[in-house]
Protein backbone atom coordinates (compact mmCIF):
# COMPACT_ATOMS: atom_id res chain seq x y z
CA UNK A 1 0.00 0.00 0.00
CA UNK A 2 1.31 3.44 -0.94
CA UNK A 3 0.61 6.96 0.28
CA UNK A 4 -0.57 9.75 -2.02
CA UNK A 5 -0.36 13.39 -0.95
CA UNK A 6 -2.26 16.10 -2.85
CA UNK A 7 -1.38 19.75 -2.15
CA UNK A 8 -2.77 22.86 -3.79
CA UNK A 9 -0.04 25.49 -4.13
CA UNK A 10 0.24 28.17 -1.44
CA UNK A 11 -1.62 31.43 -1.87
CA UNK A 12 -0.32 33.34 -4.91
CA UNK A 13 -0.13 37.10 -5.32
CA UNK A 14 -3.09 36.94 -7.71
CA UNK A 15 -5.11 34.81 -5.28
CA UNK A 16 -4.57 37.68 -2.86
CA UNK A 17 -5.67 40.22 -5.49
CA UNK A 18 -8.75 38.15 -6.42
CA UNK A 19 -7.63 37.65 -10.02
CA UNK A 20 -8.19 34.78 -12.44
CA UNK A 21 -4.73 33.23 -12.79
CA UNK A 22 -5.03 30.08 -14.91
CA UNK A 23 -1.83 29.38 -16.86
CA UNK A 24 -0.14 32.70 -16.07
CA UNK A 25 2.96 32.37 -13.91
CA UNK A 26 2.55 34.26 -10.64
CA UNK A 27 4.73 34.23 -7.52
CA UNK A 28 3.57 33.07 -4.11
CA UNK A 29 2.47 35.74 -1.65
CA UNK A 30 4.19 35.93 1.76
CA UNK A 31 1.23 34.00 3.18
CA UNK A 32 1.65 31.41 0.41
CA UNK A 33 5.31 30.91 1.32
CA UNK A 34 4.27 30.37 4.93
CA UNK A 35 1.62 27.86 3.85
CA UNK A 36 4.23 25.94 1.84
CA UNK A 37 6.52 25.82 4.88
CA UNK A 38 3.68 24.56 7.09
CA UNK A 39 2.78 21.90 4.52
CA UNK A 40 6.40 20.74 4.62
CA UNK A 41 6.29 20.55 8.40
CA UNK A 42 3.07 18.52 8.33
CA UNK A 43 4.54 16.09 5.79
CA UNK A 44 7.81 15.82 7.71
CA UNK A 45 5.86 14.78 10.81
CA UNK A 46 4.58 11.69 8.96
CA UNK A 47 8.12 10.25 9.04
CA UNK A 48 7.74 8.67 5.61
CA UNK A 49 10.23 8.18 2.81
CA UNK A 50 8.96 9.83 -0.37
CA UNK A 51 9.74 8.15 -3.69
CA UNK A 52 8.81 10.91 -6.13
CA UNK A 53 6.91 14.15 -6.63
CA UNK A 54 4.74 15.41 -9.48
CA UNK A 55 3.94 19.05 -10.17
CA UNK A 56 2.69 21.31 -12.94
CA UNK A 57 4.59 23.54 -15.34
CA UNK A 58 3.54 26.60 -13.34
CA UNK A 59 5.88 28.40 -10.95
CA UNK A 60 3.55 28.70 -7.97
CA UNK A 61 3.11 24.92 -7.70
CA UNK A 62 6.81 24.25 -8.29
CA UNK A 63 7.83 26.82 -5.67
CA UNK A 64 5.41 25.37 -3.11
CA UNK A 65 6.89 21.92 -3.70
CA UNK A 66 10.45 23.25 -3.49
CA UNK A 67 9.81 25.03 -0.18
CA UNK A 68 8.09 21.97 1.31
CA UNK A 69 10.91 19.65 0.22
CA UNK A 70 13.44 22.00 1.79
CA UNK A 71 11.53 22.00 5.09
CA UNK A 72 11.32 18.18 4.93
CA UNK A 73 15.13 18.14 4.51
CA UNK A 74 14.93 15.96 1.40
CA UNK A 75 18.26 16.27 -0.42
CA UNK A 76 17.40 14.38 -3.61
CA UNK A 77 14.07 13.44 -5.13
CA UNK A 78 12.70 12.36 -8.50
CA UNK A 79 10.47 15.23 -9.65
CA UNK A 80 8.15 15.09 -12.65
CA UNK A 81 6.75 18.31 -14.16
CA UNK A 82 3.91 18.22 -16.67
CA UNK A 83 1.33 20.66 -18.03
CA UNK A 84 -1.32 17.95 -17.56
CA UNK A 85 -1.37 19.08 -13.92
CA UNK A 86 -1.65 22.79 -14.78
CA UNK A 87 -4.50 24.87 -13.45
CA UNK A 88 -7.61 25.25 -15.57
CA UNK A 89 -6.99 27.74 -18.40
CA UNK A 90 -9.34 30.69 -17.90
CA UNK A 91 -9.02 32.11 -21.42
CA UNK A 92 -10.11 35.75 -21.69
CA UNK A 93 -10.65 35.91 -17.91
CA UNK A 94 -6.96 35.37 -17.13
CA UNK A 95 -5.44 38.36 -15.36
CA UNK A 96 -8.80 39.98 -14.66
CA UNK A 97 -10.00 40.86 -11.20
CA UNK A 98 -13.11 38.78 -10.54
CA UNK A 99 -15.17 41.88 -9.73
CA UNK A 100 -14.07 43.45 -13.04
CA UNK A 101 -15.15 40.29 -14.86
CA UNK A 102 -18.58 40.48 -13.22
CA UNK A 103 -18.97 44.09 -14.36
CA UNK A 104 -18.07 43.15 -17.94
CA UNK A 105 -20.08 39.91 -18.32
CA UNK A 106 -22.52 39.99 -15.42
CA UNK A 107 -22.68 38.11 -12.12
CA UNK A 108 -24.69 35.20 -13.48
CA UNK A 109 -22.45 34.53 -16.49
CA UNK A 110 -19.24 34.64 -14.45
CA UNK A 111 -20.83 32.33 -11.88
CA UNK A 112 -21.72 29.87 -14.66
CA UNK A 113 -18.14 29.90 -15.99
CA UNK A 114 -16.70 29.38 -12.50
CA UNK A 115 -19.16 26.77 -11.24
CA UNK A 116 -20.27 24.78 -14.29
CA UNK A 117 -18.63 21.46 -15.01
CA UNK A 118 -18.81 21.73 -18.79
CA UNK A 119 -19.25 25.42 -19.72
CA UNK A 120 -15.87 27.07 -20.49
CA UNK A 121 -15.18 30.82 -20.45
CA UNK A 122 -14.24 32.41 -23.82
CA UNK A 123 -10.98 30.87 -25.05
CA UNK A 124 -10.61 28.78 -21.88
CA UNK A 125 -11.30 25.44 -20.25
CA UNK A 126 -14.11 24.08 -18.11
CA UNK A 127 -13.46 21.53 -15.37
CA UNK A 128 -14.41 18.72 -17.78
CA UNK A 129 -11.60 19.88 -20.10
CA UNK A 130 -9.12 19.98 -17.23
CA UNK A 131 -10.12 16.46 -16.22
CA UNK A 132 -9.49 15.17 -19.76
CA UNK A 133 -5.79 16.01 -19.46
CA UNK A 134 -5.22 15.63 -15.70
CA UNK A 135 -6.85 12.23 -15.15
CA UNK A 136 -5.02 10.19 -17.83
CA UNK A 137 -1.70 11.51 -16.50
CA UNK A 138 -2.75 10.78 -12.92
CA UNK A 139 -3.83 7.22 -13.68
CA UNK A 140 -0.76 6.35 -15.74
CA UNK A 141 2.09 7.98 -13.84
CA UNK A 142 0.85 8.59 -10.29
CA UNK A 143 -1.88 6.13 -9.34
CA UNK A 144 -0.01 3.12 -10.73
CA UNK A 145 3.06 4.06 -8.70
CA UNK A 146 1.08 4.50 -5.48
CA UNK A 147 -0.80 1.22 -6.02
CA UNK A 148 2.60 -0.46 -6.41
CA UNK A 149 3.55 0.76 -2.93
CA UNK A 150 5.30 4.06 -3.73
CA UNK A 151 4.82 7.18 -1.61
CA UNK A 152 4.10 10.07 -3.97
CA UNK A 153 3.68 13.83 -3.57
CA UNK A 154 1.51 15.84 -5.99
CA UNK A 155 1.69 19.64 -5.81
CA UNK A 156 -0.72 21.21 -8.27
CA UNK A 157 -3.78 23.49 -8.50
CA UNK A 158 -7.36 23.78 -7.37
CA UNK A 159 -8.97 22.49 -10.54
CA UNK A 160 -6.45 19.84 -11.58
CA UNK A 161 -6.69 18.48 -8.02
CA UNK A 162 -10.50 18.64 -8.15
CA UNK A 163 -10.34 16.31 -11.14
CA UNK A 164 -8.23 13.83 -9.18
CA UNK A 165 -10.29 14.05 -5.99
CA UNK A 166 -13.51 13.66 -7.98
CA UNK A 167 -12.12 10.40 -9.37
CA UNK A 168 -10.73 9.06 -6.07
CA UNK A 169 -13.78 9.97 -3.98
CA UNK A 170 -16.29 9.03 -6.69
CA UNK A 171 -17.93 12.46 -6.59
CA UNK A 172 -20.50 13.76 -9.05
CA UNK A 173 -19.79 16.95 -11.04
CA UNK A 174 -22.22 18.79 -8.76
CA UNK A 175 -20.41 17.60 -5.64
CA UNK A 176 -16.90 18.43 -6.83
CA UNK A 177 -17.87 21.94 -7.93
CA UNK A 178 -18.90 22.68 -4.34
CA UNK A 179 -15.71 21.15 -2.92
CA UNK A 180 -13.18 23.77 -1.83
CA UNK A 181 -9.49 22.84 -1.71
CA UNK A 182 -7.58 25.06 0.71
CA UNK A 183 -4.19 26.40 -0.37
CA UNK A 184 -1.20 24.64 1.16
CA UNK A 185 -3.17 21.91 2.93
CA UNK A 186 -2.03 18.29 2.35
CA UNK A 187 -4.74 15.73 1.53
CA UNK A 188 -3.53 12.20 2.33
CA UNK A 189 -4.80 9.04 0.60
CA UNK A 190 -3.72 5.48 1.31
CA UNK A 191 -4.09 3.46 -1.91
CA UNK A 192 -4.12 -0.35 -2.04
CA UNK A 193 -2.77 -2.67 -4.73
CA UNK A 194 -6.13 -2.55 -6.56
CA UNK A 195 -5.86 1.26 -6.86
CA UNK A 196 -8.68 1.68 -4.34
CA UNK A 197 -8.73 4.24 -1.53
CA UNK A 198 -8.13 2.42 1.75
CA UNK A 199 -7.99 5.53 3.93
CA UNK A 200 -7.93 9.31 3.60
CA UNK A 201 -7.52 12.36 5.80
CA UNK A 202 -6.60 16.03 5.73
CA UNK A 203 -3.38 16.98 7.51
CA UNK A 204 -3.40 19.96 9.84
CA UNK A 205 -0.94 22.74 9.06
Amino acid sequence: MGTLILVRHGQSKWNLENRFTGWIDVDLSPAGIEEAEKAGQALKSLNKTWDMAHTSRLKRAQDTLSIAINVMEIKRMEIWMDSALNERHYGELQGMNKDEARKKWGDEQVHIWRRSYDVPPPGGECLADTSKRALPYFKEYILKAVAAGKNVLVFAHGNSLRSIIMYLDKMTPEQILQFEIATGVPYLYEIDELSMVADKRVLEI
